[in-house]
């Protein structure tokens, strides 16, 4: 009976895929092919928008380097030194803010390292706003059904943010002007504890603001090599410094010092006791190879130029009139900071960056915060764009090749076009033309553009050369994430559009974790990842399908880049912290 039912269904079952092929082609002709040709034509533009402006910043940053046009030989500066008359008071006063939320694991470095700030004592004030709740009160509160107002979950928090207090009362017995500021509630997230920390009535004689994020740790010379920029060039509204990616085995291993008053304050640590975060796994070295073309080119291009790029939120220092003059804070998306950076900059101010300024900070370890981290920073700008296009147009304070310069290569080129064509292009129009041998992609599209762009995008990490076919994988797959959240904001579409998550750093929890603790719980749920799943299905899908139709041999790309979202969506990439 098995032999005959298989039998009778047979030529059924070859009916249903004859009829299949049959619609497929009727429908591929009018429809399929001209859609996916006009598809192609599309990216292929944007690519060449994308490399034209990449082979630009080149030459660009060939030109200043060839040139030696330092900051220091455009701008005035001279360094700070003691006045016999007014002592202390020919140094300005300083404000050293220090946003932070659930940070316990890193809360130490950035607060031990601003104290230790070659700088008057009586001329900086170091204020810390803390607006942590700890999530994990929070998460075991839900789960107990406490409610998060009771008197039990009041209690929890305070005690976390004694620590933070304790850290403070600290620094301020060994004569450091350090302040401690909460609030009642996280309105406006980190933009709006920065606008409610410049209220309070000690900062009204501050004429400068620096901004340092809990992970990172500023070298003592900081201010010393950045506010002389400010002082002796009133344009000047924002000198920002370099990110380097470097974590500290534990806060117990740094060495501070109070700095006195002829600023020989130190930061200094125990150099065995420092790993360098970007070689923490292959997720961080991607990472660093991104952030260090976007620091060594991207920020470079914009200060040298139009003296114009976007804040990275840390690391920097601001005129106190050049904020409060663009209209302060503002918490309108998820990039306050470039926010207040186009804002400043249509009031006429500029940027200097300093790349030879590093500062220390921690790289996302865990794919989970480095998602999160990487949807506030596509998302946020395509919101920022929608919202300021037309008064960036209609400015008439700054010069049109500046408007030209921030809407087409700041917003369109990097923030919108480089996500979009990245996923749309490579991972959805290339392997689609498996299937529709009539659309053909010419090579200097296929291959010639997308090499140059790879190759300039390893100036800023040369270390890390031999890795750019992985980076090429693992871009394409961040691309997935970064169209979606770029779409998002462009349409202000979704409920995550204004959400701020708060990027989660390690510290030194995994080294902890290891000692005497049981074997890690995994649980599926933790690393399965379905939106990477079903991309490396549909890659995988269409490899099949040229290693066995195709001419083109398109399979070898599919094949690595499908492997690739299976990594992913495996979750068997960056560091995964067990559930205990």
């Amino acid at each position: 009976m098995d032999r005959v039912s298989s039998a009778a269904m047979l030529p059924g079952a070859i009916q249903a895929r004859e009829q299949m092929g049959l619609v497929w082609q009727q429908v591929k002709a009018p429809v399929i092919v001209p859609v996916l040709q006009l598809a192609v034509y599309l990216c292929l533009a944007l690519s060449v928008l994308l490399f034209v402006e990449k082979v630009y910043m080149a030459i660009v940053i060939t030109g200043v380097r060839l040139l030696g046009r330092r900051p220091e030989s455009r701008y005035k500066w001279e360094p700070m030194g003691d006045d016999a008359e007014l002592g202390t008071s020919a140094y300005p006063m300083v404000l050293i803010q220090i946003p932070m939320y659930n940070e316990k694991e890193v809360y130490q470095l950035s607060i031990g390292a601003a104290c230790g700030l070659s700088w008057p004592s009586d001329r900086i004030i170091i204020q810390v706003l803390d607006d942590s709740t700890d999530e994990s009160i929070k998460i075991t509160a839900l789960a107990i059904g406490v409610d998060l107002k009771s008197e039990l979950i009041i209690v929890l928090w305070r005690k976390w943010q004694e620590l933070v207090q304790i850290e403070c009362r600290k620094w301020a017995s060994k004569g450091v002007n350090i302040k401690y500021a909460i609030r009642e509630d996280r309105v406006g997230y980190k933009a709006g504890a920065l606008k409610q920390g410049l209220k309070h009535h000690y900062v009204k004689d501050c004429e400068y603001v620096t901004i340092f994020d809990a992970d990172f740790q500023p070298e003592p010379d900081f201010l010393l090599r950045t506010i002389p920029f400010l002082t002796h060039n009133p344009q000047i509204a924002l000198v920002q410094g370099r990110w380097t990616f470097v974590n500290w085995s534990s806060p117990k291993d740094m060495k501070l010092a109070v700095p006195d008053l002829k600023h020989k304050g130190g930061c200094n640590a125990d150099p065995d006791s420092i790993v360098v975060n970007a070689d923490e796994n292959m997720m961080t070295r991607m990472q660093e190879m991104s952030l260090d073309y976007h620091f060594f080119v991207e920020q470079q291009v914009g200060s040298s130029t139009c003296a114009f790029f976007g804040f990275n939120g840390t690391a920097g220092v601001w005129r106190i009139s050049a904020i409060n003059e663009a209209g302060g804070w503002k918490d309108r998306t998820t990039v306050e900071d470039m926010d207040l950076s186009v804002r400043a900059s249509l009031k006429g101010w500029k940027y200097i960056f300093l790349k030879d300024l590093e500062v220390k900070s921690e790289l996302p370890s865990t794919f989970k915060a480095f998602r999160h981290q990487q949807h506030r920073w596509s998302c946020g700008p395509a919101n920022l764009f929608r919202k300021m296009v037309m008064e960036i147009s209609k400015n008439k304070k700054v010069t049109i090749w500046t408007k030209i310069y921030v809407i087409y290569s700041f917003f369109f080129i990097r923030k919108i076009v480089g996500h979009i064509v990245t996923f749309i292009f490579y991972c959805i129009v290339i392997p689609m033309t498996v299937f529709v041998p009539e659309v053909q992609i010419p090579k200097w599209g296929l291959v010639y553009i997308p090499s140059v762009i790879t190759l300039l995008n390893s100036v800023g990490t040369p270390r890390s050369f031999h890795l750019l076919m992985f980076w090429v994988l693992f871009e394409n797959v961040m691309s997935l994430h970064r169209t979606k959240a770029t779409l998002s904001g462009l349409l202000e579409a979704g409920g995550r559009v204004n959400e701020w998550v708060v990027t989660e750093k390690l510290g030194d929890i995994m080294k902890t974790k290891s000692k005497g603790a049981r074997k890690p719980r995994l649980r599926l749920g933790d690393r399965l990842h379905l939106m990477e799943l079903f991309t490396g299905v549909y890659l995988f899908f269409c490899g099949c399908y040229d290693l066995s139709y195709g001419k083109n041999h398109y399979y070898i790309y599919l094949y690595l880049q499908a492997i690739t979202f299976a990594i992913v969506g495996f979750g068997y990439v960056g560091t995964f912290v067990p559930q205990s």
